[in-house]
């Protein structure tokens, strides 16, 4: 199989469900080395001036006579960056729903103050890009080709030429280790990461996380399963490749996984059922992608989601699919996934 081809498959399986991408999206593969927190990162030491450089995922390194004034990035990385008190002059990614509020991928970024250059896959306008001036334009990576997300592959090449790219990689590897890339990322871009509002959200982070521990080791019968539902399809996501689930995982949450075979056509990131066999796998939790493109669980009226054990007993939440990486975004879900386990009922 082709590069390109591997690369076009691979998105699309991204998209549906289990890795991280939207529904309904071509993708492409890209990604950099499998190192949690390998590559390096070089602060000016005077933050306000220069000169600044940043060693991405990639092995690149970008060199600027000063640090970065105006940043465009894709949409999960502005919304963390600007937990760290770092703001971006454009975004491109899922940033305002159709009602025009802001998108769960947002985070806390108040949307009418950056300019959107693409709101969809696919999307991103060049001539609005050229006009930010921008100084660096950083995204995240979802394969180890190096392919920054939702940079659209028609436009890649005049967007290249505009400014330099920093790439963090999300792609085969714990949470933890590009939570420490964006963190290095965003000290290097003048944060001041002793504030006591995030290394709070550092402590809140590490404790969620051993109660996460404590709860899988009490409770190892209970069964989770990862969803993404579409009008077509309903998704069951494996735990690898996933940050969110590889960590998950290694903190002994037992996760229900298909199999290999049947994750064979999807590049491995999950398996595609129709409707009616929406009740294949057994699980006591199922956990259910929180991304527009995906249905919600409250908006699903197939009879057969309805009647699952775990929807009948109440033991759905959702998944932040794409996890904004700053600490203080990613306590949330594990608080409630460590809280979902502990209260419980075997059903499957």
């Amino acid at each position: 199989m082709s590069n390109a081809t591997t690369a076009r498959f691979s998105r699309r399986g991204l998209l549906a469900a289990g890795g991280a991408l939207g529904l309904g999206a071509v993708l492409t593969a890209c990604g950099d080395d499998k190192k949690d927190g390998g590559a390096d990162t070089k602060g000016s030491g005077d933050t306000k001036s220069g000169p600044w450089s940043f060693k991405d995922d990639r092995g690149t390194t970008v060199k600027l006579d000063k640090v970065p004034a105006n940043i465009v990035a894709f949409t999960g990385v502005a919304a963390a960056l600007y937990d760290y008190g770092i703001e971006v002059k454009g975004v491109f990614g899922p940033t305002t729903t159709k009602d025009g509020k802001a998108d769960v991928q947002a985070g806390d970024m108040d949307v009418s103050k950056v300019t959107v250059l693409g709101n969809v896959w696919d999307q991103f306008n060049v001539e609005k890009y050229a006009a930010l001036a921008p100084d660096v334009l950083i995204s995240t990576m979802f394969d180890d080709a190096g392919t920054l997300w939702y940079v659209p592959e028609a436009s890649k090449d005049k967007i290249a030429k505009l400014a330099p790219s920093v790439g963090i990689s999300v792609f085969d590897r714990q949470l933890t280790g590009p939570l420490q890339r964006m963190w290095e990322l965003a000290e290097s871009l003048g944060a001041d990461m002793k504030d006591a509002r995030i290394t709070e959200a550092k402590k809140r982070f590490e404790a969620a996380s051993e109660r996460l521990r404590k709860a899988a080791k009490a409770k190892p019968e209970i069964k989770v399963l990862v969803g993404s539902a579409s009008p077509e399809l309903f998704y069951v996501s494996g735990t690898n490749l996933s940050i969110d689930l590889e960590y998950f995982k290694a903190l002994g949450v037992n996760f229900v996984e298909p199999t290999e075979e049947a994750k064979k056509p999807t590049g491995g990131w999950f398996e595609s059922l129709s409707w009616e066999n929406v009740d294949k796998h057994k699980a006591d939790v199922i956990l259910m992608d929180d991304r527009s493109s995906a249905i919600q669980p409250a908006d699903i009226t197939e009879a057969t989601w309805k009647q699952l054990p775990a929807v009948k007993a109440g033991q759905v939440i959702a998944r932040s699919t794409e996890p904004i990486l700053s600490y203080d975004k990613c306590v949330a879900p594990v608080e409630a996934l460590a809280e979902a386990i502990e209260k419980a009922k075997k059903v499957s």
